[in-house]
């Protein structure tokens, strides 16, 4: 099966100014039809302003947007084939769940038999058919939501923007509906671009996350590249939990850097473009990719000593200081207690790594 690269949105070099301040710095990037795409980032990064501006609620200061080729930045939000949820559902409170989703398409033209039609068939999209009568203050924070996602996907648009539509949500119903709108886009083929600062939610849905960071874009790629292969300490950081340890690069061959830590020891690890000998710069290690031993097991291993245990249900998060002022954390499973050793505080540990965890950062 060959992977689909028709761009549904096209944006190039945007700019986007308020007076003197650049919220935006001339982003560029390529959205795929039939995508589940996420601007994901720290609040007043921007992602909700190039969000905006794809729904023609901002202006763009510079640069181009195309939808399927079509150049819509002059167009006005009503004429762009694109809809949009927001945080606030902007339900009619008093009309019924049916009404609120059929409401839309009434005023595009379409008959009231119709448009109940077509608000019929989006509520059993949503599973929701059983709620139409309800007014919805008589419905939950997460019926709610499904009953705006299904009044913007009524008129069957091009591209679905959602930005940030889970907030108000609780952790499990959140859970939930991350699943059931990846669900969702992929029933529908529609184009989805989803805005959020939860790094978990973003790694959850999506194809591909753009991670963004004071109106620049970081970093571009599927969920694990993302995670497995940050690009900068920025991204590292963001994204999940890290280890960030400063190291300076001795020397680089065939690949690989030798890299020493402020405490004296050396680790090795891929190299990376931009980054060449003598630089300080720092290294990522995700906690799930080190193991403890109390004698080592390698020439790599480093040696500190075991300051807490951190219980957290699912894992024991392990603190341990070693040589310079620097510290690891280490995470093992519940479940793997009999491999991955846990070691009581104050003792001796040896800190070892999978191999390739190590990935050093163009800062």
């Amino acid at each position: 099966m060959t992977e689909n690269t028709q761009i549904a949105v096209d944006v190039r070099d945007a700019i986007k100014r308020y007076g003197d301040f650049t919220a935006l710095h001339r982003i560029s990037l390529g959205i795929r039809d039939n995508e589940f795409f996420t601007l994901l980032g720290p609040s007043g990064c921007g992602k909700t302003t190039l969000l905006r501006m794809i729904a023609g609620f901002e202006d763009v200061t510079e640069g181009a947007i195309f939808l399927y080729g079509e150049e819509i930045e002059d167009l006005p939000p009503h004429q762009r084939p694109v809809n949009t949820v927001f945080q606030n559902y902007a339900l009619f409170p008093h009309m019924s769940v049916l009404e609120n989703v059929s409401f839309g398409l009434e005023m595009r033209g379409a008959s009231k038999a119709d448009a109940r039609t077509r608000a019929g068939e989006m509520l059993e999209l949503v599973q929701l058919t059983q709620f139409a009568s309800r007014k919805p203050s008589q419905l939950s924070g997460g019926q709610q939501q499904r009953v705006a996602l299904a009044r913007a996907l009524a008129p069957s648009p091009k591209v679905l923007l959602l930005d940030e539509p889970l907030s108000a949500l609780d952790l499990k119903l959140r859970k939930a509906m991350q699943i059931e709108l990846k669900h969702i886009q992929r029933e529908t083929g529609i184009t989805f671009i989803f805005v959020t600062h939860d790094q978990e939610e973003a790694l959850t849905m999506s194809d591909r996350i753009a991670v963004m960071s004071a109106g620049e874009m970081q970093q571009l790629g599927d969920p694990r590249d993302i995670y497995e292969t940050p690009r900068n300490m920025f991204v590292a950081d963001f994204i999940g939990d890290t280890n960030l340890l400063d190291v300076s690069v001795e020397g680089i061959a065939a690949g690989r850097a030798t890299c020493k830590l402020s405490g004296g020891h050396r680790l090795t690890c891929d190299a990376v473009d931009g980054v060449n000998a003598g630089a300080k710069v720092h290294l990522s290690v995700r906690p799930e990719r080190l193991f403890l031993s109390d004698q080592p097991t390698a020439a790599e291993s480093l040696q500190g000593t075991v300051v807490e245990n951190i219980f957290i249900g699912t894992d024991i998060s392990t603190i341990v200081d070693v040589p310079g002022g620097q510290h690891f954390t280490v995470r093992t499973s519940n479940s793997d207690r009999g491999n991955k050793r846990i070691l009581d505080p104050g003792t001796t540990a040896y800190v070892n790594m999978e191999p390739g965890a190590a990935r050093l950062l163009v800062d």
